[in-house]
């Protein structure tokens, strides 16, 4: 399958060498055609990569992650163009993290709205999955990484695209994914990157993850 990745920080090449290692091909889209972050994991990934501007990306894939800042988001999309996401499964991978005032980093939109909502309202003809934002992107491509049972999100308004979605992830390893409802679902997993940032540095360490218990 060829799938794009929007976005060149390590979100973006984690999840790319990922799909290249079973069997994808993938294309990493930036801001520019020469962008030099991407030039360098395309060397490093093999054939089955390459790169291109948001919209060659966006075109060229048959599914897309989004692994840009979540403030960016919107921009970036609207370069990737609206007819190359329309009827493509769009896995929103963002966080509203604002740095403006330093770190620890607050959300720029909370409560009564998301990322994942935002993208939906202004491309409706795209199906938004989100999911993945809640662990470190080593821990999103290698769940076994972590020893126990720890568990995913997933929103988004279209049944169709999330069963897809949640086999890919299965074949990656991860095992309970806990499908919340629509896309207005992302709320509540954007907002958990605040008490994320502060188990960051409470444990030492990016590498956990959430596990739900219940009765």
């Amino acid at each position: 399958m060829n799938i794009a990745i929007l976005g060149t920080g390590n979100v973006g090449q984690t999840i790319g060498s990922k799909l290249i290692a079973v069997g994808h091909s993938v294309r990493i889209g930036s801001r520019t055609a020469t962008n030099e972050k991407a030039a360098a994991w395309v060397k490093s990934a093999g054939e089955r990569a390459s790169a291109g501007t948001f919209a060659d990306a966006a075109a060229f894939g048959e599914i897309l992650f989004n692994c840009i800042g979540g403030m960016v988001t919107l921009d970036a999309l609207r370069m990737a163009g609206a007819a190359n996401l329309s009827g493509k499964i769009l896995i929103d991978v963002s966080n509203p993290l604002d740095f403006s005032k330093g770190f620890p980093p607050t959300l720029s939109v909370c409560n009564t709205d998301s990322i994942g909502e935002q993208i939906q309202r202004e491309f409706p003809d795209a199906l938004v999955v989100k999911t993945l934002n809640t662990t470190n992107c080593k821990i999103m491509v290698e769940p076994t990484l972590l020893t126990g049972d720890h568990d995913l999100f997933m929103s988004g308004n279209d049944a169709g695209a999330k069963a897809t979605v949640r086999e890919m992830l299965e074949s990656w390893g991860w095992k309970t994914i806990i499908d919340l409802g629509d896309i207005t679902t992302a709320r509540g997993t954007e907002q958990l990157l605040p008490i994320w940032v502060r188990l960051m540095g409470a444990l030492g360490t990016a590498n956990f993850n959430f596990h739900i218990v219940k009765a």
